[in-house]
């Protein structure tokens, strides 16, 4: 199963205070564990909201916010992608996670969609559909990699 396991934001990173040498040392250990063991799809940690935006839809409208957004728990500091076997594996590792902020902080962990979750109304067609974009998602970062693309 894959989860997303996100980083809650803090007052302080929402300040944009950065990690410690220390902290950036322990999460590249742990970072490095987590590829070892096969289990690191993807991981980044995100700017303060204030650097971001947000759209509302409503109906054919769309309406654009800008940060910084007031609700600091709301907010995701960072993320991972995992390939874990069960949700209890993924809290065992994120138990073994130092602790990403220099306060009290909380990492929240939630399973992704799979095709099978969506049953009938994922047709063939679409479930062909979705095969062909993640081969091109696949061949695009690869070829990222190889210097070829833009």
């Amino acid at each position: 199963m894959r989860v997303m396991v996100m980083v809650k934001a803090t007052g302080q990173s929402e300040a944009g205070e950065m990690p410690s040498t220390e902290l950036m040392a322990a999460m590249g250990q742990f970072n490095e564990e987590l590829v070892k063991a096969g289990i690191l799809l993807a991981g980044e940690g995100l700017h303060p909201s204030a650097k971001g935006k947000r759209v509302l839809f409503s109906g054919t409208q769309r309406t654009v916010s800008d940060g910084p957004f007031a609700e600091t728990k709301e907010l995701v500091a960072g993320f991972w992608l995992w390939q874990v076997k069960s949700m209890d594996e993924a809290v065992e590792w994120v138990k073994r996670c130092p602790n990403p902020m220099n306060d009290d902080s909380e990492i929240e962990i939630r399973p992704l969609f799979e095709a099978a979750d969506f049953g009938e109304v994922f047709t063939p067609e679409l479930q062909a559909q979705e095969e062909r974009l993640r081969a091109e998602i696949d061949k695009s970062a690869a070829d990222r990699q190889k210097g070829s693309a833009p």
